[in-house]
């Protein structure tokens, strides 16, 4: 059988997860994550992985490669819990981790089926990207991270004129990508065509179109919005700030770790950092919180919206996951 991928993509609290496990039950597959957020180790209730009465087992994957995975409803879903939380993972080590793993479900014909919102990472992955190769820059990072967006928009426009053109608006205005692309011309990409001459354009999986199918989950937005809010209020019940004292009791803290930078940890740096933990404090952070997450979603539709290839589904159409099963079959099957 062909080889294929399957994605199911879209923004936070639409369901996808729950999609993805039906599916790999259909038709014997896999999920392989690609959230930014859930491949840290113990940061579990905040970024929603369904782990629940799951243990992590450890996959020897050969050369030495070895990944964890959760059996979730009998479904293995892979790249949760990679890297321990004062590690700064990003789209090179992506593309590392998620290689091997696909090219082990292929192994046992199983299909994978790659679930997430980070489309960054998706997009690394399938595509590939001529600044995989490029490593951090620690030093240079740690002096650029005191620069204002506006100080960082100005360097990059002077340095690297055609990566700010390439760039949307939510990266200009996105500290965290000015930084790396700054790193990047600081590494030998000042010009694009030295970039990709000097690194070579990596792209591993050379696979026709119809091998690859993209499913976008949507909703109008005043439904995510609802769905975001009763997210959030459940993942308080679950024991956010248990988790959080937890991680802060094993070392990290918020200017060490992911826990400064995100979502559903950063909001509550003030509320363990010294203010009087009251009501109304927990409630102002709640509500930054929610909002945070909102404009998280809006960013990840700019991005997926991009992507001419992805056919989209409302989930406010009660028949949408059947319609999503019988296109995944004509599919899989052809």
């Amino acid at each position: 059988m062909m080889k294929k991928i399957l994605v199911i993509c879209g923004p936070t609290a639409t369901g996808k997860t729950g999609l993805g496990i039906r599916l790999a039950k259909n038709f014997a597959g896999e999920i392989v994550s690609f959230d930014s957020r859930q491949v840290y180790q113990g940061m579990d209730i905040g970024t929603g992985k369904e782990i629940q009465n799951s243990k992590f087992k450890i996959q020897n994957l050969g050369k030495g490669i070895k990944i964890g995975y959760y059996l979730i409803s009998g479904v293995r879903t892979w790249l949760y819990d990679v890297v321990a939380p004062d590690y700064r993972f990003n789209a090179a080590d992506y593309y590392q981790v998620a290689l091997p793993v696909i090219k082990d479900i292929w192994r046992h014909d199983k299909l994978p089926i790659l679930v997430g919102g980070t489309g960054f990472y998706l997009e690394a992955l399938l595509e590939g990207m001529p600044t995989l190769g490029v490593p951090p820059d620690w030093s240079l990072r740690k002096k650029l991270e005191k620069e204002s967006v506006e100080d960082l928009q100005k360097k990059l426009k002077k340095i690297a004129p055609f990566r700010w053109q390439k760039m949307n608006p939510s990266d200009r205005a996105n500290p965290r990508r000015l930084i790396r692309a700054l790193e990047v011309a600081a590494f030998g990409g000042k010009k694009e065509k030295d970039t990709k001459e000097f690194l070579g354009v990596k792209k591993e999986f050379c696979l026709d179109k119809e091998a690859v199918l993209k499913i976008g989950l949507k909703a109008p937005f005043p439904l995510l919005k609802k769905r975001i809010d009763q997210r959030v209020e459940e993942r308080l019940k679950q024991g956010l700030l248990e988790e959080i004292e937890g991680l802060l009791a094993e070392g990290y803290r918020f200017d060490n770790s992911r826990l400064g930078e995100t979502l559903a940890y950063q909001e509550w740096r003030e509320w363990f950092e010294g203010k009087e933990q009251t009501v109304a404090l927990r409630q102002e952070i709640i509500g930054t919180w929610k909002k945070h997450e909102y404009q998280y979603a809006r960013r990840q539709m700019t991005w997926f919206k991009k992507d001419k290839e992805i056919i989209w589904f409302d989930i406010n159409d009660k028949n949408y996951q059947e319609k999503v099963a019988k296109l995944v079959e004509v599919w899989y099957d052809s």
